[in-house]
């Protein structure tokens, strides 16, 4: 038995026994024709639960977030995004080489104001200046800490970027961690964007998998792109089960992994060799920075693994772990106590 404590990040669950049922009874067909109809059932649930035309499976929340910059920008544009998004960290520099674009990081601690975006916005009409054309939200936001961004701030800047000519994308792979959190349906949340991205393989437990949400005529363009980018499948109905099982059964409990970190944080925060700010825990990812004195991240890290808990070094000394349906109550407070030990 696997007695490592896992909190790397929501990534790493495995399929839990139902969940393999339903990827083995799933009815498959040929994806690319259109006729994989577990797949088809999959984006007409995700369209309607997020308030949309049309939805397209994507493999990857990373080529979600790539296909949409190819469908809102042109090569050249710029885009504004939160500090620290994924696009811009955790993406391999995939905007600029895929899609063309640079990108402008605004606000701080994972949210922006409608006056940052405002104050990043370029001229138009100066021909030395690369034209604004999309405005990217990450809700929840990952290196943020899993925050979840203030929905009426989300409307203000909205409205902004369309009175600029500026189309909206929501980078929303824990959008159900924002939505069990702040009690908005998904809809809510999705409402004021063009594309809307979520994941199946964090806080749901899918093995893989990712969808755009949007208008019709976006993910008609959408799909040429993931075309492009050799993410059409075949026989795709099993991940599409897995992904329907894990919004049935593994939604609503997306709010245990928000009281799991929320408990390893409080059990960390009063540590004199580390920073946590707590109100930066609102769902199932826990930063926190690692004081002068202490261990830098990386050693902290190795150390931790040695007594069987697993965590990422985010930065030289800053530390992420993040809960999932993989790990229980009681091994979160193991494994805060393991680096409360490791850090005294």
């Amino acid at each position: 038995m696997n007695t490592l404590i896992d909190l790397r990040s929501d990534t790493v669950t495995r399929p839990t026994p139902a969940m393999r049922a339903a990827m083995a009874a799933a009815e498959v067909g040929d994806d690319q024709y259109g006729e994989d109809p577990t797949t088809t059932r999959l984006q007409a649930v995700c369209a309607e639960r997020l308030g949309q035309e049309a939805a397209l499976w994507m493999p990857s929340g990373t080529m979600a977030n790539q296909v949409a910059l190819r469908v809102l920008t042109r090569p050249g544009d710029e885009v504004v995004t939160p500090r620290e998004s994924h696009a811009g960290w955790h993406e391999t520099g995939g905007a600029a080489a895929n899609a063309g674009v640079q990108l402008v990081e605004v606000g701080r601690a994972g949210v922006f104001t409608v006056q940052d975006l405002a104050d990043a916005i370029k001229p138009r009409g100066l021909p030395v200046f690369p034209p604004t054309t999309l405005v990217q939200v990450e809700n929840t936001h990952n290196r943020g800490g899993g925050v979840v961004f203030p929905q009426d701030e989300v409307q203000r800047i909205c409205a902004l970027a369309r009175t600029q000519g500026l189309a909206c994308f929501l980078d929303g792979a824990r959008l159900w961690n924002a939505s069990v959190a702040s009690g908005r349906p998904e809809a809510e949340l999705a409402a004021p964007f063009d594309l809307i991205a979520v994941a199946f393989s964090k806080g749901l437990g899918a093995p893989g998998g990712s969808l755009l949400a949007g208008r019709r005529a976006l993910i008609t363009a959408a799909d040429r792109h993931r075309r492009m980018l050799g993410g059409a499948m075949r026989q795709n109905g099993f991940y599409a089960a897995a992904a329907l099982h894990g919004l049935a059964h593994h939604r609503e409990r997306l709010a245990e992994d928000h009281a799991h970190a929320r408990a390893f944080a409080e059990r960390l925060a009063p540590c004199p060799a580390l920073r946590l700010d707590l109100a930066t825990v609102q769902t199932n990812i826990v930063v926190f920075h690692l004081t002068e004195g202490a261990p830098d991240a990386t050693t902290l890290v190795a150390q931790a693994r040695a007594q069987g808990v697993l965590l990422n070094a985010f930065g030289p000394r800053t530390v992420r772990a993040v809960t999932h349906l993989d790990v229980r109550g009681e091994q979160v407070l193991q494994a805060a106590d393991t680096l409360l030990r490791l850090l005294d």
